[in-house]
């Protein structure tokens, strides 16, 4: 099958017979939800956006709700894990921004939570069911910033700025960060970011290479393994070691910044470069007054 496909914005009354296609095949036949669920009132009043294949054939679709409510998300078995989720999920997030909209919410379920984090989405509340399936209630915020005050948000932060990540990230940490670093959604968003095309560069900066090779974190495995990519240093002065501050940004605007680097509640933005240039600069100047971490290289894991 041909990998190429194209999605767009559609006009729900000309091409209402496509989109319930596509969620007729994924959520009433394959998921086994009721069909008198599939369709409702609010279609008419959403924006919809529509994946076709290069010939022309349906296969992925979603809405966006007037409350700011991202839905309906499907996309045909054959397609997935081909991007193109992934660019109907970026066409709605875009259409929302179109709109002046400040953030927009969608309730995933329960095996695509990675997916939506990777863009920014942030897990709130109780799992609970929808329609007789797991779900769990996500947040994006599209303009400024927005607090951090869980572990499960912090992993979701964490990885979405991995992902979002072109070609370099910023670490400040004191000891690589158990419990967020070490989650899988992150290591697996670590290793695609470094194993990726073009050339990478992961900027680390801790405070106590000891106690990290003591722990035997996870990461250390992809770091060793990765050297060209990851690179690691720990501070040396004084002003440096007392810090007790935590931050991880990319170069895509994006940060995640901790008062207490113990702690998980802190702030993150998404392209928001104001903010993440100035600590950016400041990571920097951290950088260059510390040493290379070579004792981290040396461990056999």
């Amino acid at each position: 099958m041909a990998t190429r496909f194209q999605v767009d914005v559609v006009d729900y009354p000309t091409q209402r017979e496509a989109l319930h296609r596509v969620r007729q095949r994924v959520f009433v036949e394959e998921q086994q939800v009721p069909a008198a669920l599939e369709i409702d009132a609010l279609d008419p009043l959403s924006a919809h956006v529509l994946a076709r294949g290069s010939d022309g054939e349906p296969i992925g679709a979603g809405r966006l709700t007037p409350d700011g409510r991202i839905g309906r998300m499907a996309v045909l078995a054959d397609w997935r894990g081909r991007g193109v989720g992934e660019a109907l999920l970026l066409a709605l997030i875009d259409a929302a921004r179109s709109r002046h909209w400040r953030e927009v919410s969608l309730h995933a379920q329960l095996p695509a939570r990675v997916f939506y984090t990777r863009q920014g989405f942030l897990p709130e509340g109780e799992v609970f069911t929808e329609a007789g399936i797991a779900h769990q209630h996500m947040r994006l915020v599209l303009d400024g910033a927005v607090a951090i005050d869980s572990a499960d948000q912090a992993v979701a932060i964490t990885t979405a700025l991995v992902h979002r990540a072109r070609r370099q990230l910023w670490l400040h940490s004191r000891q690589l960060d158990p419990g967020v670093l070490d989650a899988p959604p992150v290591l697996e968003a670590l290793r695609r970011f470094a194993t990726a095309r073009h050339d990478k560069q992961a900027l680390l900066i801790v405070h106590d290479a000891a106690a990290i090779a003591q722990a035997g974190s996870p990461l250390l495995g992809l770091l060793q393994r990765l050297p060209s990519v990851f690179r690691i240093r720990q501070v040396s002065d004084p002003i440096d070691r007392a810090s007790a501050s935590a931050c991880l940004l990319n170069d895509a605007g994006d940060y995640y910044f901790r008062l207490s680097g113990h702690r998980f509640d802190g702030e993150a933005g998404l392209a928001l470069r104001a903010r993440s240039r100035p600590l950016q600069d400041g990571l920097q100047r951290v950088w260059e007054r510390s040493r290379e971490c070579s004792e981290l290289r040396a461990i056999g894991l």
